[in-house]
């Protein structure tokens, strides 16, 4: 199957930034959307207690900086997304939880360069799933710790494969009744729909290697349910 192009995905976006704009429901599509974003923000602010600028990279509509604002004050915050309505409301929320500066940039993160040695707490949430291949994936974890200051964290909450073909199965059919129970079976194919046609998941493990092959030296996993996960990478 052709997989969907930076534009189709962007559009679908553009018409979904009402939806992303809750804490509680906008990405419920996501197991446990909720306990990720919790655990990961609070994790972030715990291990960086003195950071002053944050990057969030497919922020969408700015969830996880909003969350992670709860926690440590007056961050500067760079907004990265593909949807320019998303970088809108992003933009709108952050802005009135910070004191710091806010900076929007319509980017694909492939294609973006940040400056080196920026930025103390890198966000990812729902967003690397897009890279296609190995060399995306070594060449965006590349980018991000050259961006990191040291000690530092890259912080992803994802979607997530599986290596082995039972475990596999298992995980996508208990994803498939975790969707069916929240709004039935029609919504249940149009997410797998747009999964299939927009993402390339990988195994959390695979990707904290991808990560650790870039420089990062330490890991945690924070949580793992049937096909989501977080974990963090640290730049010593």
């Amino acid at each position: 199957m052709q997989k969907s192009s930076v534009d189709d995905i962007r559009a679908r976006f553009d018409e979904d930034v009402e939806r992303f704009s809750s804490l509680d429901t906008g990405q419920e599509s996501m197991v446990d959307a909720r306990t990720l974003l919790d655990r990961t923000t609070e994790a972030a602010a715990a291990t960086t207690p003195n950071a002053t600028h944050l990057l969030d990279v497919g922020c969408g509509a700015g969830n996880y900086s909003l969350k992670l604002l709860q926690h440590l004050d007056d961050l500067h915050v760079d907004l990265v997304d593909l949807s320019q309505p998303m970088l809108d409301r992003a933009v709108d929320r952050v802005s009135a939880a910070t004191d710091g500066t806010v900076r929007p940039f319509q980017a694909d993160i492939r294609e973006l360069s940040p400056a080196p040695e920026q930025y103390d707490i890198i966000m990812a949430a729902a967003v690397l799933h897009h890279l296609r291949t190995e060399a995306e994936w070594t060449a965006v974890a590349g980018k991000l710790y050259e961006a990191l200051r040291p000690g530092g964290a890259v912080w992803v909450a994802d979607l997530v494969d599986h290596s082995t073909a039972p475990v596999q199965d298992l995980m996508w059919d208990a994803y498939g009744s975790y969707l069916e129970d929240l709004d039935g079976e029609a919504y249940r194919e149009r997410v797998f729909s747009y999964i299939e046609q927009e993402d390339t998941p990988r195994p959390l493990l695979e990707q904290i290697d991808l990560f650790q092959a870039a420089g990062f030296d330490d890991a945690e996993i924070l949580h793992k349910n049937a096909t989501f996960g977080a974990f963090s990478v640290i730049k010593r």
